[in-house]
């Protein structure tokens, strides 16, 4: 019975390794960081404390790469006021005048056609960090539905209080997708702490394409 056991255990650690191994950091360049002007008191529910240091490193699957890169971009705000859809995937993450998207006031989405069904590990989001800020009821998606009418899976949602809200950073928002599997990633907003309007400056979306 003991050396069932011991195999049993043995087998486990080791397939634990093996796993272990497969995975790596989560590895992407950061904009420097900038912030400017004024900053607005933050009042919102359910926020978040303030991260103490640098984000702990994230793993993802060895290969994982950025699917989102240069992939089509559609909003429900398809004129946005300042900026081109485009911007929202072409790897520019700096929070200068000029690299994000504003999107008009009230609750607004953009969405990536990844291009085919994948895996998705992480998901990372700079809305606007040149000014401290925190966004409304921000929801994140899953889904192979383009519309979103079916199969949609959530992996983050502050419009619930599933998530809580939490301040912009130049290090952006790292979701942790869990695997979710989809062609599509759809993200939302209502507004912001400093304005009604929604902008968005980049989105990361880290998996691999699902065989």
């Amino acid at each position: 019975m003991k050396i069932g056991t011991s195999f049993i255990l043995t087998a486990s650690l080791l397939a634990s390794s093996a796993m272990a191994q497969d995975l790596v950091p989560l590895k992407t360049d950061l904009p420097k960081p900038v912030l400017v002007g004024t900053p607005v008191p933050i009042k919102i529910d359910n926020l978040e404390p303030a991260p103490k240091g640098e984000r702990p490193p994230f793993l993802v699957p060895k290969g994982a790469v950025n699917l989102a890169k240069d992939k089509k971009v559609t909003s429900s705000d398809s004129e946005p006021l300042l900026g081109e859809l485009p911007m929202i995937t072409d790897g520019v993450k700096d929070g200068d005048e000029g690299n994000f998207v504003e999107l008009a006031d009230g609750p607004q989405w953009v969405q990536i056609d990844l291009g085919q069904t994948s895996v998705i590990n992480a998901i990372l989001l700079w809305h606007f960090h040149s000014q401290k800020r925190a966004y409304r009821d921000v929801v994140v998606q899953v889904s192979d539905d383009p519309d979103f009418i079916s199969g949609a899976t959530t992996v983050f949602n502050t419009k619930t209080k599933k998530d809580q809200a939490y301040v912009e950073t130049y290090e952006g928002k790292l979701i942790d997708a869990k695997g979710a599997k989809g062609r599509y990633v759809r993200l939302g907003s209502n507004g912001n702490t400093t304005n009604p309007q929604n902008h968005y400056i980049e989105v990361e979306v880290w998996g691999v394409p699902a065989k």
